[in-house]
């Protein structure tokens, strides 16, 4: 069966990638999970909104990842949340949070796997945490979680 993936899928390809795969497989895991939706003709105008996304989050080289690691570690990123009366949230602070605090501060789509939280973050107050940017390059960006 031929697919389109809209996820990175280990051993088979990236999000926008047409790949052939067996049908049981497509049916009972790709498809159902949300990694790939069926090829058709329609289906290559969706391959190039994925291949421009993928791309726009994408680092480039070594140079690119240092220029991205100092832009975020000098940024002031702040994540606005739900507080309750003892300044504990309401839920926690997830990697997308993060993703979207660091678009708002400094302008960057950075993918939310590669955002590591030093477990959940349920408190109002400075929290690190690490975005690898691949190329060996791991950045370590305070995030500020304030009251909205």
């Amino acid at each position: 069966m031929k697919l389109i993936l809209t996820r990175e899928v280990a051993g088979l390809g990236a999000a926008g990638d047409v790949v052939t795969v067996k049908d049981g497989f497509a049916r009972n895991f790709l498809v159902p999970n949300g990694n790939a939706i069926a090829w058709s003709l329609g289906g290559e105008k969706q391959i190039q909104s994925i291949r421009r996304a993928r791309s726009a989050r994408e680092v480039r080289d070594i140079d690119h990842a240092k220029e991205i690691k100092a832009k975020i570690e000098a940024a002031t990123i702040t994540a606005k949340v739900k507080v309750g009366a003892k300044g504990v949230l309401f839920g926690s602070v997830t990697d997308k949070d993060v993703a979207t605090a660091i678009k708002a501060a400094v302008g960057l789509d950075i993918d939310r796997h590669a955002i590591k939280t030093p477990g959940h973050i349920k408190k109002v107050g400075n929290h690190s945490v690490k975005i690898s940017l691949g190329h060996n390059i791991v950045a370590t960006a305070t995030i500020i979680v304030a009251a909205e």
